[in-house]
């Protein structure tokens, strides 16, 4: 067995500097080299595993497994995930069905923003609550480049959309896996996160529009913008303090999408309609509201689907229905060479922990599966034959060859620098900012996102750093076990996984630098507001009365 190192070089400074150079070669190569993504991956890989070996001292079979065993994640769910999105995509897109999708939006508003909020903000956090593991970016890319939006604004826009419901998503997976992590209270813990990220479901539907078309533009719509935004704010809010986070993004995204549609439909539309979907040609506009020639039939059709995929992911997203697929098969693999080979140490721990390393081959419990069924009925019901969905799967695996690769490189890496230690050696560096640690603390949540990818991999990296250095500061346990996963959030658009996910989905692979540089400062700008709350709310009255504001059943929060 092997003990983590988190200092190996007897200096603080010199250890995180050499912990970064994994991440700093993957996004060197990624947004200033241009460098294409697989490349960029398979780079960051080899680094992570020349410093997990060379500098760490991690046993070389041991970070060989490690990120064979992070591959195989990749595969499973990750990119079954996307292989059977894109499926339904191309499924739909080859029958015009998707050209009516398309266009039947328009009965609501032909406007591109609002569209954008529609489509990536409302319909993308129910995705995001139903399934998540890329799923939204994957579904919203696909529709947002139908719609005729440009590949880079398609990608960007639903790597921003998709931020404030991530800490929910999965029917609440992040905030189970935190409590589990950390020890505290699921209920406590899923409250404090819904008293940090409400102002933040506010604040991004206004920060999408505005990245899409520029400030005055998005002013000229904020009735909508502000309804999109409260009607998921405040379910997320209820829904997370009052009944736990299963179900936070789901309803919330839900009564969104219904309040904005409702409210476009009966109540308000824009005195200039917005009809560029570059964002840039501001002489693009009609005075005309929208307006599509199908039938409801039709129109029905269309979205079926799409329907069907949104009632089978929340379907097998349910733990029961997980259990129930476990239970039929699921056969678990104690990760050769890597299982129980890999010991946490203090400080991170309290004491010495065994770090496990079982692989679960759920393919009939995993998201990707339901999303695969979704897309065979949908199939079936828009007339093609058994072979014709057999063609077009195999020349979906062919176009999504070099995703996959990127995918299975990128959960390498992370999986290398989880088991070798040098991800907690960055997270220490954090720790380290004293009376500052409240707004550092939401700052190695958001790193620990962009590192793995998922708020969930965060929190366990992370969550139990957060609670002992709080505890060692004096501040609130759940304050910054929560302040972990509600900075993680702004991580996501920005981790190389996500970004290939976009990059696929709107079929614009290759340019997943451009992808990066679009969205790095809206993902460093947002972590850092969520932090000055987080700071306020440690320090500053009256936001630290939010911190002792009992949750349900009267228990304080702190």
């Amino acid at each position: 067995m092997w003990s983590q190192v988190y200092d190996p070089l007897n200096n603080a400074w010199l250890s995180t500097a050499a912990a970064a150079i994994p991440v700093i070669v993957l996004l060197g190569a990624l947004g200033f080299f241009h460098i294409k993504a697989h490349i960029a991956a398979l780079m960051g890989l080899a680094a992570s595993l020349l410093v997990a070996i060379a500098v760490f001292g991690m046993p070389a079979s041991t970070a060989l497994s490690s990120a064979t065993f992070g591959a195989a994640n990749g595969l499973m769910p990750i990119g079954w995930i996307i292989l059977n999105v894109i499926f339904l995509y191309q499924l739909t897109e080859r029958k015009g069905q998707f050209a009516i999708l398309r266009e039947s939006i328009t009965g609501v508003t032909n406007d591109r923003r609002l569209q954008l909020l529609l489509i990536a903000f409302s319909f993308g956090a129910f995705f995001e609550g139903a399934g998540g593991f890329g799923t939204p970016v994957a579904v919203t890319g696909a529709m947002l480049i139908g719609l005729g939006f440009s590949p880079l604004a398609a990608s960007g826009l639903s790597l921003i959309a998709n931020t404030a419901p991530v800490a929910y998503g999965a029917l609440g997976t992040p905030i189970i896996t935190l409590a589990k992590v950390t020890g505290l209270d699921v209920m406590q813990l899923s409250a404090m996160v819904g008293r940090q990220l409400p102002l933040f479901s506010l604040i991004v539907p206004f920060w999408l529009v505005w990245a899409f078309c520029g400030f005055r533009n998005m002013i000229k719509v904020w009735p909508a913008v502000l309804v999109a935004g409260l009607f998921f704010a405040i379910p997320q809010f209820v829904v997370s303090n009052y009944f736990g986070p299963e179900l936070v993004d789901v309803l919330a995204a839900i009564i969104s999408l219904a309040a904005l549609a409702l409210f476009l439909k009966f109540v308000w539309h824009p005195k200039e309609v917005w009809t560029s979907t570059s964002g840039k040609a501001e002489d693009n506009v009609e005075h005309v509201g929208g307006h599509h020639g199908y039938t409801g039939g039709e129109v029905l059709r269309a979205w079926l689907p799409w329907i069907i995929l949104s009632v089978l992911v929340l379907i097998w997203g349910m733990p029961e229905v997980k259990k129930f697929w476990n239970g039929v098969w699921a056969p678990v693999f104690e990760w050769p060479g890597l299982h129980n080979m890999v010991q946490k140490v203090p400080p991170i721990v309290a004491h010495p922990e065994i770090e496990g390393a079982k692989y679960t081959f759920g393919i009939l419990s995993a998201t990707g599966t339901g999303i695969l069924i979704a897309a065979v009925i949908s199939g079936f019901i828009m007339g093609y034959s058994p072979l014709g969905m057999l063609k077009v799967y195999w020349e979906t695996l062919k176009t999504l060859k070099y995703s996959l690769i990127t995918i299975v490189a990128m959960l390498a890496l992370g999986y290398v620098t989880r088991y070798s230690g040098t991800d907690i050696t960055l997270g220490l560096a954090f720790a380290q900012t004293g009376v500052f640690y409240p707004f550092f603390g939401t700052l190695l949540g958001w790193l620990g996102v962009a590192l793995t990818g998922s708020d969930t991999a965060a929190n366990v990296l992370f969550g139990g750093l957060q609670k002992a250095s709080a505890q060692q500061l004096g501040l609130s346990p759940v304050l910054m076990a929560a302040a972990n996963s509600a900075g993680g959030v702004m991580g996501k658009m920005i981790d190389a996984q996500s970004i290939v996910v976009a990059s696929t989905a709107t079929r614009w692979y290759g340019h997943e630098g451009d992808i990066l540089r679009y969205v790095f400062f809206h993902s460093i700008a947002l972590a850092c507001l969520v932090g000055i709350l987080v700071t306020l709310m440690a320090y500053v009255p009256p936001f630290t009365s939010l911190v002792i504001w009992p949750a349900t059943g009267g228990v304080p929060v702190h």
